[in-house]
């Protein structure tokens, strides 16, 4: 027998559906009913590809004994984070002030009256075990606590409530927005990036990008960043991260040496990882393995994570059925080899070549298996190649030329069932979530602004013209699309990062200004709902979209997906740029006003407004002919703005804008380069 998420849409809700536990989702009448019966909240929030969660759904969750008592005296509400990024980041911040840590699953109890926590942890066991207390235990304490200690409760409850206001409410700053402070914020996040050597490593993108910044400056400087933004590319193109056989990053390597990834593979991992990539190769540094990551990842990409209507799916999981009749899944099937398989299925000189430029061996180095990672940089031999194909085709069931889509399993009965000519997959969830969609755009439209690789190009566009034609409902933009059916209002990431992935296509032809176009109408809705026009900076859930909430973040802090408002930001100067309006840089400095003195003493949190910052001090807008705009976009020049220009004086290549005034027109392409890098790293 289900419960009543078996009729929700999101995969994660879905596979709680047949837990003895009466689950409710995040919804006014779960929450009042909470109120009337006077029971605790218990608030679970977790994804689908998240392994502890499932581990937790098989376990506590799927316990009569725990069912019942959870039924009797607690209100159970599951929330898919990735549906409400808005629930996760106040729950997830209150539970690292209560315990000093946090993660996924993250189980949390609130007050039912106001919503207010007041005890939390991440994974529980059914019985005690790892140092934790037993689940069932932690349930009667809990209620005993809230029936027995109502003054204790209460003081517990102000005491989280005051630093929860104190962290959405940022003190007052005039810390000037110079150099000074933008070389504090970059020498962070270039000693973030370089810290190898301690594990678990993460691709941790908006620091690495910011630290790529700086490679255009020279400032007294710890550390040699061209070197540290090429070795944190080295990292990701050549470790186990990276799944080398049939493309795309997965989330993390559990390890220092980048080598036993923690194998779902995300979205908004593999948008940025890519536009990483791209930058780094236009900034000079061009490695083979850089290229290749891109372009095998790109056909991973249109292989197993495009729907037939052009978005991208968010996630596969890490875990997958080795047989139709395994019970469980088992983390990494779908991507290890044993060193038996390897010898049945390769050449002896395959397998030499293998064993040569990878990390292959008898023993292995995950659970007996072997996670591939490469040794070296540059191409590889063509008999590695040669091994990579027979075991793609060994994975697949079919040659990577005749290949071009491999339908998801959308649940684990689907994976089961299916006649896969390979392996059995992993489950992918499906949803479309347009944060996620647009960081993918945004390093596809990179990758072809460099490569010029016309797929690139018709991937992206084919995603940005599905959000932009399916996710208004009503005249208000959506985040979620399950099946075509827009859902849950936009946020302020979705916002942020749909907005820059619609000036990063027009960036790459500035000549269709339709995409310009775009821009500017939904940054007019996202200023409309989400922008705080007493304190600056923009909300993460809009003013009619907030009542559950007990308080209204306004989110700075860039982790594994760069924060609204450091986006935001560079959103604002790329459209005064453009636009001409005064409006846009204005809203830019009052946001990095907002945030300065966080910028100022913990740059460690907000890499993204940063670059922001970068932008704000080293903008530049080149007008010119097409012609001339395509010889310069591809090279990093990563604070440039471009715009096909009406008219340029008799004889100019380009004319060349910083802020309100303009140089005077540049007659040379020589002249032209010394413009832009004047304005871009010398003002």
């Amino acid at each position: 027998m289900t419960n009543r998420l078996a009729q929700t849409e999101s995969l994660y809700l879905r596979k709680h559906a047949e837990n003895p536990i009466d689950w409710w989702y995040w919804c006014p009448e779960a929450l009042e009913k909470a109120a009337a019966e006077d029971k605790p909240i218990f608030l679970s929030v977790g994804y689908s590809s998240c392994h502890w969660c499932t581990v937790m759904e098989g376990e506590a969750f799927s316990d009569s004994a725990i069912a019942q008592y959870m039924n009797e005296n607690f209100l159970p509400i599951k929330v898919d984070r990735e549906e409400r990024p808005d629930l996760d980041s106040i729950y997830m911040q209150a539970l690292q002030m209560m315990t000093g840590q946090g993660g996924w699953p993250l189980n949390i109890f609130l007050t039912p009256d106001d919503r207010v926590p007041f005890y939390g942890g991440t994974y529980f066991p059914i019985e005690p075990r790892f140092g934790r207390p037993g689940f069932l235990e932690i349930l009667k304490a809990v209620r005993r606590f809230y029936d027995q200690e109502k003054e204790k409760l209460n003081n517990f409850k102000s005491e989280v409530m005051g630093l929860l206001e104190r962290s959405a409410s940022l003190p007052t700053s005039d810390t000037p927005l110079n150099k000074d402070l933008l070389f504090q914020g970059i020498e962070t996040g270039v000693g973030i990036t370089s810290n190898r050597g301690t594990a678990p490593s993460f691709p941790m993108i908006p620091y690495a990008e910011l630290a790529l910044r700086g490679t255009r400056f020279s400032y007294d400087s710890r550390y040699d960043a061209q070197e540290i933004t090429h070795q944190r590319g080295v990292d990701l193109a050549l470790g186990g991260i990276y799944d080398h056989v049939g493309g795309g990053f997965h989330r993390y390597t559990v390890d220092a040496t980048w080598t036993v990834p923690h194998f779902e593979k995300m979205l908004y991992d593999n948008g940025q990882i890519v536009e990483y990539l791209a930058n780094l190769w236009s900034s000079g540094v061009k490695e083979p393995a850089f290229a290749t990551a891109i372009e095998e990842t790109v056909k991973w990409l249109e292989r197993e994570m495009t729907a037939p209507e052009g978005y991208f799916y968010a996630s596969q999981d890490a875990d997958s059925f080795t047989t139709p009749n395994a019970d469980e899944p088992e983390e990494g099937a779908f991507y290890v080899w044993s060193y038996r398989e390897l010898e049945t299925l390769l050449s002896a000189e395959e397998l030499q070549a293998l064993q040569s430029e990878f990390t292959v061996t008898a023993e292995g180095n995950f659970e007996g298996s072997n996670v591939l990672q490469r040794k070296e940089l540059g191409n590889l031999s063509e008999t590695a190649k040669n091994a990579l194909e027979k075991l793609f085709q060994a994975r697949y069931g079919q040659a990577s030329t005749e290949i071009s889509t491999f339908p998801p399993a959308e649940n684990n009965s689907q994976a089961k069932q299916e006649n896969w000519q390979g392996r059995i997959p992993p489950v992918t969830d499906t949803k479309m979530i347009t944060a996620w969609n647009s960081l993918m755009i945004s390093g596809l439209a990179r990758a072809y602004a460099v490569f010029g690789n016309e797929n690139y190009w018709h991937c992206a566009v084919k995603a940005a013209k599905f959000i932009w034609e399916n996710q208004w409902v009503e005249g208000r933009f959506y985040r979620l699309n399950y099946n075509g059916k827009a859902t849950v209002p936009a946020q302020s990431e979705d916002y942020a990062l749909f907005i820059k992935a619609l000036l990063d296509l027009y960036s790459c032809h500035p000549e269709q200004t339709e995409w310009l176009d775009h821009a500017t109408q939904l940054q007019a809705e996202f200023d409309q709902y989400l922008w705080s026009s007493e304190e600056g900076g923009y909300f993460n859930t809009a003013k009619d979209s907030s009542s559950e909430l007990i308080i209204r973040e306004r989110t700075y802090i860039d982790n594994a997906t760069p924060a609204a408002n450091g986006v935001a930001v560079t959103n604002l100067v790329r459209l005064f740029l453009l636009k001409e309006q005064l409006d846009y840089l204005s809203s830019a400095e009052q946001t990095l006003q907002a945030f300065s003195s966080i910028m100022e003493k913990s740059p460690q949190a907000c890499p993204g407004l940063f670059s922001g910052l970068d932008w704000y001090l080293h903008s530049a807008l080149v007008r010119s002919t097409p012609e001339q705009l395509q010889a310069l976009i591809p090279q990093y020049f990563p604070t440039c703005a471009y715009e096909v220009a009406t008219a340029l004086p008799p004889d100019a290549v380009a004319l060349v804008c910083q802020g309100l005034s303009c140089l005077e027109a540049a007659m040379t392409q020589e002249q032209l380069m010394s413009q832009v890098k004047e304005i871009t790293i010398s003002h």
